[in-house]
């Protein structure tokens, strides 16, 4: 378990690595187990220390390969500080632009990790609640192979109750329906969310976001997504298919974490993959894809959520969506 420590002692040559809503996460030397590691330093004038405590609680209990695990805390008169794990080759998304030759079986392998991060976090009943890009990091294994883990337990929650309604902070673009409307929050929320991270990664395009906060919100509710020729050009149909798969209204027909990784397109090997695409995917666009992100702050809050009448029709296009003819048609 993470105990006390003085910073002044045991950690060296800071280095900023990204700045958040409510905190920096800096790059150190822990001088105690010689290692380096990253130092999530929340504001206090931000961020209330039940909620750091909610987050520390947490962390202090998840122990998997594809979650980054806490070290040690610590508390200055301005922050609170988390000392973490540290991914080495940063953000997901920086590195798949920086090596290159994306394939369907290279996404398909960066979302099993996520999804059996998630598939632990649930079966502990646990929601994330901010699975997006930027919380995807990637370390190297000993043999060289990258691995993606899941951070930032800010918002996440254990659900001990059905009617846990969690507030819309920032960008609505990751966020699932239940979250935009005000309604209560599932564990599948996570999956919605994923589904988004997968259209981007297989098109650099973000598939709900438009000029405002709110038409963005909109078209979340309303399901108003395509698969346009141009993003995905030489995109599998079983890859589109698992999107549509993850992006369903009704959260309950969304299927588990389990159960998407026993989704074929998914699945490791030549022998259940060969509906992936054999080509490179375009990841020209991520790159302003990167870039549009950094430079979006995530400080606001959205407002209230959306009527259920302002979506009224979103059921009603689920449905029709979840037809045989859209596996063919998206």
């Amino acid at each position: 378990s993470a105990t006390n420590l003085s910073c002044t002692t045991k950690l060296t040559n800071l280095f900023l690595l990204v700045r958040g809503r409510f905190s920096v996460v800096k790059r150190c030397d822990h001088q105690g187990t010689k290692r380096t590691v990253a130092v999530k330093q929340v504001n206090k004038k931000l961020m209330r220390r039940d909620r750091v405590t909610q987050e520390l609680n947490l962390l202090q209990r998840l122990q998997h390969p594809h979650i980054v695990s806490l070290i040690d805390t610590y508390e200055t008169p301005s922050s609170y500080a988390l000392v973490l794990e540290m991914a080495d080759q940063g953000r997901l998304l920086d590195y798949i632009v920086s090596w290159g030759n994306l394939t369907e079986e290279k996404v398909a392998c960066y979302l099993r990790n996520v999804l059996e991060a998630l598939h632990y976090l649930h079966n502990c009943r646990i929601v994330h609640l901010d699975v997006k890009p930027e919380n995807l990091l990637v370390a190297h294994t000993a043999s060289g192979q990258p691995t993606v883990k899941l951070i930032d337990f800010g918002d996440a929650v254990q659900l001990n109750s059905a009617h846990y309604v969690h507030p819309l902070l920032g960008s609505p673009e990751f966020a699932s329906p239940e979250l935009v409307l005000g309604e209560p929050v599932s564990l599948t929320s996570d999956l919605w969310s994923l589904g988004v991270v997968t259209y981007v990664l297989l098109s650099g395009a973000s598939p709900f976001l438009d000029e405002s906060a709110e038409e963005t919100c909109l078209n979340i509710c309303r399901l108003d997504f395509s698969f346009p020729r141009d993003y995905f050009q030489g995109v599998s149909q079983a890859a589109r298919d698992f999107v549509c798969l993850l992006l369903r209204t009704d959260p309950g027909r969304r299927p588990p974490a389990g159960l998407c990784l026993q989704e074929p397109w998914l699945q490791a090997g030549l022998g259940d993959g060969r509906a992936r695409a054999e080509g490179c995917l375009d990841t020209s666009r991520l790159i302003s894809f990167i870039d549009r992100r950094k430079h979006q702050t995530d400080a606001r809050p959205i407002g209230g959520p959306l009527l259920p009448h302002q979506c009224d029709h979103s059921r009603q296009k689920q449905e029709k969506l979840d037809t045989p003819q859209f596996v063919v048609q998206c």
